[in-house]
């Protein structure tokens, strides 16, 4: 048989270094586990069972005193969950308020818990009158022979019965029941026992009922074939009860641990997952127990049903937890991120690097991503998977072009990284296929067709591990040339960005009729709608309102406020304005869910952890907002039955941004109400045409003192911008008495006529240093690097530290955009981005500030 993905990397064992953990017993790891205090004995035991109110595994119906079981994730049994649905679900009555009216039923499954009125060491059979198998059939008789039917006096009759002693357990290997007949079976597997015909041939001397069995005396049994007897009981299947019992009997021993192991794990998880049922888990050792498997490593996950399968998925990660160390996954071909305490969102722990053949690139890609969650764990799994992808591509073009198929990273040359940039860029031009890179949401095996964006993220990816390990030595260490390195370039950034509604779609995607189509594709009721409307007022991105919480609207100073999360720029509980009365509408359909699923309203503390729109699955105590997946693809079957074309949801973004800055807001305005990471980024959500008038009317630059000046900043400070005529006032024109400078220009003379600097050429500490409109664009990259610099501190001292240092300059670039502002210059500014020696010599170049008439003037106007 052939491994499957998530099992292979288990297989390896012997070859294992004694010292490591995998070169140890498994089955010895487990019980040491097991032995720990803070495990619950019930999970060590053979036959498992837990109450009726179990946290998790739960199998109580919520009507009080209901005897069958609840069906997964319904709270109610079968026959009062089927009732709900059919009379009360229409007319508004949740399930928890069905529960409190409807009447308990008894339960017609048979299990150890209750036991005969007659026989102490007997389970009762019969649930109406709770008689053992044996005196079940002596009633019916006795009501048969007397013709009374259910009139007879059964207390009277109960009163004559003598005690029947006890069969011990059914001789079906995997069964938790006792037996109910001389045949040594329960009443489940005896009724089958009969339906195959008796395998063996068993007989019983006649009359054992009442002449052996009730004057305590063994009753024989004969068997004309006992060795098919004995096989039919170690073949047949257990009885899958929901009585809050799993029979582990049978199983081989590291196979039955791990049951055991990761039941009980899954009872300690803090975070929200998908429920687990012992019947789900039965049909799991069942299946070992048929195909004598000695662990969950060697289950072929093909043959298990939908659900079984999901299940032993999710043990497999619990046991690579345990089985294998850090060092251990490096060796297997995977990285694990909780050995590193960390669960990336949306993402399993479990990072597959097999697809990387090279042992040596794997270990490079493998050092890279452990050193990034160790230093600076990433926000989300993206630039993991694109150093993932980079790599698998780059090991697959080696693996067919390179000598010895790349394993060999001595005798790679820059001449084959050349080759291999020079493919991937045909690929992209061409529309062809990756060579490893697989296509999300298609067939397994489906390679992505290549674009030019993707392949510069590709090279960037490649590029960040290669970089990295060429700075640390690695790379000289195993004989990798550098030419083979520095041949690979900077991808750069090949796509577009996403444009605007226009504004017949904005008008379509608003429409109150279209919107109560829209409504049509949320059938279960959980806020498509809002979430976008949402969307469109305030902005923000999907995330950011799928997973609000259920506390997050509020009026401060009479406002009504939305609270949410800007998890990519880290500012957490930021509020803006919105529409109040549709989120208070929510929170009461998300409140009536809970209290349907909780049968409680919930606590003042709970609502600030339950998601205001929380998704279906896998959502035990509601955390989990709404799936990225579920509001994309029904947002796109609605936009695809207005015949508008193809739009996504984060275009209102673009919208909005760009509404923003036509209606007087500034760059500053538009980066903090969107929450963006920097002022680039907010660039490059706003949407301007280039053929105003007012631009091409305007044909000088301002200048303004440089981060270096006495006060950097503080002439444009004032709460209202300069007027035009303030600005024009100031101007000097600078182009006979200034040269140009990294980001700006010199007016010092001496350095103007030709000689050397005195400062070493320290501009941007110089009060000689000004800056024009055609730097904006370079200061505003100059601003991210330095945010980005803070936020990779290892420690706030750092990172307040890089902040203090670049502050001057800070201020500068605001008084900077404040000037260019006054004059209509903003906009052009930000469109100018690389010099031409022929700009030096035109007014917009040569008009600036001095900083100390600015600030002469900027005191004297506010001071005085």
């Amino acid at each position: 048989m052939t491994a499957s993905p998530e099992t292979a990397r288990f297989l390896p064992l012997a070859d294992r270094a004694p010292g490591t953990r995998t070169g140890r017993d498994r089955l010895e790891i487990l019980h040491a586990l097991m032995a720990a205090p803070t495990f619950d004995p019930a999970f060590r035991e053979d036959i498992i069972r837990v109450p009726r109110d179990h946290p998790v595994y739960s199998w109580r119906c919520h009507v009080p005193h209901c005897e069958p079981p609840a069906e997964l994730d319904r709270l109610l049994c079968k026959n009062h969950y089927l009732k709900w649905l059919k009379t009360h679900k229409s007319r508004g009555i949740g399930r928890v308020e069905f529960a409190r009216r409807a009447k308990p039923l008894k339960s017609r499954y048979r299990s150890d818990r209750d036991m005969c009125r007659i026989c102490p060491d007997l389970p009762a059979w019969s649930t109406m009158h709770g008689l053992c198998f044996l005196h079940a059939q002596r009633w019916w008789d006795h009501c048969r022979s007397r013709n009374q039917g259910h009139s007879a006096d059964i207390e009277a009759w109960v009163s004559t019965q003598i005690p029947l002693p006890s069969f011990g357990p059914c001789r079906v290997l995997s069964c938790p029941y006792r037996a109910v007949h001389p045949f040594l079976l329960c009443g489940a597997h005896l009724r089958r026992y009969k339906r195959a015909r008796q395998p063996g041939g068993p007989s019983l001397p006649a009359g054992w009922s009442r002449w052996l069995l009730s004057r305590g005396k063994p009753v024989p049994v004969q068997y004309a074939e006992w060795g098919r007897f004995h096989r039919w009981c170690e073949e047949v299947d257990p009885v899958r009860r929901m009585d809050g019992t799993l029979a582990l009997s049978g199983l081989r021993p590291l196979v039955k641990a791990e049951l055991q192991w990761t039941a009980f794990h899954h009872t300690e998880l803090p975070v929200e997952g998908a429920r687990w049922s012992f019947p789900m888990l039965q049909r799991v050792a069942d299946h070992c127990r048929q195909r004598r498997i000695n662990s969950l490593v060697d289950v072929e996950l093909p043959e298990l049903k939908t659900n079984s399968r999901a299940v032993v998925r999710v043990m497999l990660n619990y046991l690579r937890t345990v089985y294998f160390s850090r060092e251990d996954t490096k060796d297997a071909g995977f990285l694990e991120t909780e050995h590193f305490g960390i669960r990336l969102p949306n993402r399993s722990s479990s990072i597959e690097l097999t697809n990387v053949t090279q042992r040596w690139l794997r270990d490079l890609l493998w050092d890279h991503i452990a050193h990034r969650l160790t230093s600076n764990p990433p926000r989300s799994h993206l630039s993991i998977d694109n150093w993932r992808r980079g790599c698998a591509e780059l090991s697959a073009f080696l693996q067919a072009q390179a000598p010895e198929a790349g394993h060999d990273p001595t005798l790679l040359t820059g001449q084959l990284m050349l080759d291999f940039v020079t493919d991937e860029r045909h690929r992209a031009e061409h529309g062809r296929l990756h060579l490893a890179i697989r296509a999300k949401g298609s067939a397994a095996g489906t390679a992505a067709t290549a674009s030019k964006d993707g392949v510069a993220r590709l090279f960037n990816a490649l590029r960040a591990v290669l970089r990295a390990a060429m700075d640390s030595g690695h790379t000289e260490r195993i004989g990798l040339d550098r030419s083979f390195i520095v041949a690979l370039p900077y991808g750069g950034i090949k796509g577009g960005r996403r444009r605007p509604f226009p504004d017949d779609v904005a008008r379509a995607l608003a429409s109150e009729a279209n919107l109560e189509r829209l409504e049509t594709f949320d059938f279960e009721d959980r806020g498509l709608r809002d979430i976008w409307e949402a969307l469109v007022l305030t902005g923000r991105r999907s995330g950011e309102i799928r997973n609000a919480r259920l506390d997050c609207i509020s009026r401060l100073g009479g406002l009504p406020m939305f609270w949410h999360d800007q998890t990519k720029v880290g500012n957490y509980d930021e509020a803006i304005r919105i529409l109040y009365q549709r989120i208070e509408q929510r929170q009461d359909k998300t409140i009536r869910r809970f209290r349907e699923k909780h049968g409680r309203l919930p606590a003042a503390d709970e609502k600030r952890h339950i998601a205001l729109f929380p998704r279906r699955t896998s959502n035990r105590s509601m955390l989990k907002g709404a799936g990225s997946g579920w509001f994309t693809d029904a947002f796109r079957d609605w936009v695809d039955t207005l015949d508008i074309g193809q739009w996504v949801p984060h275009q209102a973004r673009h919208t909005l941004a760009t509404n923003l800055l036509k209606n007087g807001a500034n760059l500053v305005h538009v980066k903090r109400y969107l929450g963006q990471v920097s002022i680039t980024m907010a660039e490059h959500y706003v949407h301007l045409a280039n053929t105003d008038p007012k631009l091409n009317a305007a044909l000088q630059a301002v200048w303004v003192a440089g981060p270096g000046a006495a006060e950097p900043g503080l002439i444009l400070s004032g709460e209202e911008p300069m007027p035009r005529e303030q600005a024009e006032a100031l101007a000097v024109d600078l182009s006979r008495t200034s040269t140009p400078a990294e980001g700006g220009f010199c007016t010092f003379q001496p350095v103007v006529n030709g000689d050397a600097c005195p400062w070493n050429l320290d501009c941007h500490n110089c009060d000689k240093f000004v800056l024009s409109g055609a730097d904006l664009v370079y200061w505003h990259r100059k601003r991210e690097q330095w945010h980005q610099l803070a936020e990779r501190a290892p420690d706030p001292a750092t990172a307040d530290y890089l902040h203090e240092v670049f502050e001057p300059t800070a201020r500068a670039i605001d008084g900077l955009e404040k000037a260019l502002k006054a004059v209509g210059l903003l906009d052009e500014a930000l469109a100018l981005d690389l010099r031409r020696p022929q700009n030096y010599f035109g007014r917009m170049w040569s008009t600036a500030f001095r900083a100390q008439e600015l600030a002469r003037h900027e005191e004297n106007g506010h001071v005085a």
